[in-house]
């Protein structure tokens, strides 16, 4: 029965098989980064940043042009380790349902040992105060939990115990809470401790998940930045001066996992993806080519949802771009199919596998992606609103009738008059309405049948 599901949900958005003896990474290293879109790169033609380790990455491996997220962290979390559109299995923002498998759980079943470092912020968000928070806090699931043998997490328990995650940062290691840890930075120890357990684990088929915090709020110096040892007290100080060295130093860290994973000598055997959560942060604005762009982090805008991805083997990945559209759920049967194996059958999941791309195959091709987002209830997102969508390479349309055109590398987006659409703006339209209508077919979580408020209160239809 979830297979025929997953058949009837997909049906529109893939187009025909084309099977093939694969490449099979020996390990898998998954960074996904907090609040950045294309403009933060200079591969996509950003030119704010200084990002010459991720440029490399691009200009040496493949470089996807149409990769997609939801619109915010929590809900992008969700979907890309369980494979499942967020309408599956929502709940509250910050909260993986305990019941849920990830992608470590699957590649755990595969005889892989799994690993995580970064951000988790899915098993309790809402503080004690904020209204009907006792309904929600701690009812996600404990990374001990989430199919990984070693973690080291930022944010793995109460929002008011999560401390920094940058200077003297807060984080919990394989069931011990460190505090406000001295003269440290939170990415630096991320990094340590996978690296280690890749060391640890040299003969073993690995698959690490490195969720990084940055470059997301709050603005803070990085190791890099000229005050940070200047004067240590301003470590934590908060200014969007300090953008920059954010974005520089997620590229120092990416290049630090990936001169890591070649001093242990396993770089041949390893496939690097680098991927984005949301767009960035709207208070940033930065420059994409010829286009000012402000970030449209949490917005279902072009530049909320547009963003990098990069996969990197040498010896099996040749330089290429690919436009294939690409969504948060696909990851999880792209890695079954990196392993070598199958999902089992009770599982449902709405991704396609773009393992094939990853070699120049055409493998599996989608005709649209679909979103589902309301990150509601939650603290601190009472501005939020429920939207839900389709898009394909040059339309993006909307339950309540707004087609937009979206064609081009850039963050174009049109709307088009209905009274004036062209015969190819029309055909899309039913195109992208028969997607919609198929995707929401159930099963659809509880919590996404009714729409709430930031508190959890039904909205009422006027």
């Amino acid at each position: 029965m979830n297979r025929l599901l997953v058949s009837l949900a997909t049906c529109l958005l893939i187009g025909i098989v084309q099977s093939s003896e694969l490449p099979l990474p020996k390990k898998v290293v998954l960074i996904m980064a907090d609040d950045i879109g294309l403009e933060g790169l200079g591969c996509y033609g950003g030119s704010d940043y200084k990002t010459p380790r991720l440029d490399q990455l691009a200009a040496t491996g493949l470089r996807f042009t149409h990769a997609y997220s939801q619109p915010l962290c929590s809900p992008t979390r969700l979907e890309i380790m369980t494979g499942k559109e967020n309408h599956r299995n929502w709940t509250y923002f910050g909260i993986l349902p305990p019941e849920e498998k990830t992608f470590g759980h699957l590649m755990q079943s595969f005889g892989y040992r799994t690993c995580i470092a970064g951000k988790w912020q899915l098993q309790s968000y809402d503080p004690p105060d904020f209204p009907n928070a006792e309904k929600r806090r701690g009812t996600g699931m404990h990374p001990k939990d989430a199919g990984f043998h070693k973690y080291s997490l930022f944010h793995s328990l109460h929002t008011e115990d999560k401390g920094s995650r940058y200077a003297n940062p807060t984080y919990l290691q394989d069931g011990t809470l460190h505090k406000q840890v001295e003269g440290k930075y939170g990415e630096d120890i991320s990094v340590e401790f996978l690296l280690k357990f890749l060391e640890n684990n040299k003969d073993e088929k690995a698959f690490v998940y490195y969720p990084m915090a940055l470059p997301h709020w709050p603005v803070n110096p990085t190791p890099d930045s000229e005050i940070w040892n200047e004067d240590p007290s301003k470590r934590l100080d908060e200014d969007d001066q300090y953008f920059p060295d954010m974005v520089a130093y997620m590229d120092t860290i990416v290049g630090r996992v990936v001169d890591g994973i070649e001093k242990l000598g396993l770089r041949e055997e390893t496939l690097i993806l680098f991927y984005s959560d949301n767009g960035t942060n709207n208070s940033v604005i930065s420059h994409l080519n010829d286009q000012v762009v402000r970030g449209g982090k949490a917005t279902p805008l072009q530049s909320g949802i547009r963003v990098p991805l990069i996969a990197s083997w040498p010896g099996s990945i040749k330089a290429s771009v690919n436009s294939d559209l690409i969504d948060p759920s696909d990851f999880l049967p792209t890695l079954a199919d990196l392993a070598g194996q199958e999902i089992p059958d009770e599982w449902h999941y709405d991704g396609v596998s773009f393992a094939p791309q990853l070699y120049g195959e055409k493998g599996q091709t989608r005709d649209s992606a679909f979103f589902w987002y309301d990150p509601r209830p939650g603290w601190d997102k009472m501005a939020f609103k429920r939207h839900i969508f389709a898009l394909d390479h040059d339309f993006k349309l909307f339950t309540d009738g707004r087609l937009y055109a979206i064609d081009g590398l850039g963050y174009k987006e049109e709307l088009l008059h209905p009274a004036n659409l062209s015969s190819k703006a029309a055909a899309a339209k039913a195109k992208l309405q028969k997607a919609i209508a198929t995707m929401m077919t159930p099963p659809i979580s509880k919590a996404a049948q009714i729409e709430v408020d930031a508190f959890g209160n039904q909205i009422k239809k006027k």
